[in-house]
């Protein structure tokens, strides 16, 4: 984005698949931490505002509960340009039920959705307390939420940050090693993503708003600076 421009986060929750219930709540609580912190939040359903030229003014671009194929070429090679010049990426939830067929966007996110169990308490192991979007969470974080299988273990290509403890749980399918909360850098920007945030109340929970702020300010490199009041 333009040198001395304010930091600016564009929030994409477009559906072609399921449709998230707490997509509403989401985003007022995505525009409520931008105001809190200082960066200008643009939230969009539109297709149309994926375009390079838009791209160019945000510094970060989050997928909140998207699903399905939810970009068109052009959209595609706008994202993977911004992207891969430097810009951050945080896919929350179900934007690993996304844009099955586009294996870019597959390393991108890290790894897509395969099932779920129905929804329960479980315990988030946090591995790697260093990262903004995991420093303030207890090691044992006991959370209600629709927990994911992926396809693919996505260790060895992202930093794991949190794990699934499936002896807490009932109906997990990826055994002892069960990532939930992963970043990267191997894009060219920052890409970071959470599997939780599949229900309304995730986002009126100060433990849960920490941990998606950390997140988006890691993926807009703004860790550590102040903006807000």
């Amino acid at each position: 984005m333009p040198s001395g421009s304010p930091p600016a986060l564009l929030v994409y929750s477009e559906t072609a698949g399921y449709r998230h219930g707490s997509i509403p709540k989401a985003l007022a609580a995505v525009r409520r931490l931008g105001r809190e912190n200082g960066f200008a939040v643009v939230a969009t359903e539109n297709p149309e505002r994926i375009r390079q030229n838009l791209l160019e003014d945000f510094t970060g671009v989050c997928f909140l509960n998207t699903s399905g194929n939810v970009l068109d070429a052009r959209g595609r090679k706008a994202l993977r340009g911004f992207v891969e010049a430097g810009g951050g990426f945080a896919g929350v939830h179900a934007a690993c039920d996304t844009a099955y067929d586009w294996p870019w966007y597959g390393k991108l996110v890290g790894a897509w959705f395969l099932s779920h169990p129905l929804q329960q308490n479980a315990i988030v192991r946090v591995d790697d307390r260093a990262h903004p979007s995991t420093r303030a969470l207890p090691a044992r974080w006991k959370r209600w939420d629709e927990w994911y299988d992926y396809r693919v273990n996505p260790r060895a290509r992202v930093r794991v940050l949190a794990t699934l403890d499936e002896q807490t749980y009932r109906g997990g399918k990826m055994g002892a090693d069960h990532p939930i909360v992963w970043c990267h850098e191997n894009a060219g920007g920052r890409a970071w993503y959470t599997g939780l945030g599949h229900t309304g109340r995730a986002f009126a929970d100060p433990a849960y708003l920490g941990h998606l702020l950390g997140g988006l300010l890691w993926t807009m490199r703004l860790e550590g600076k102040r903006f807000g009041k």
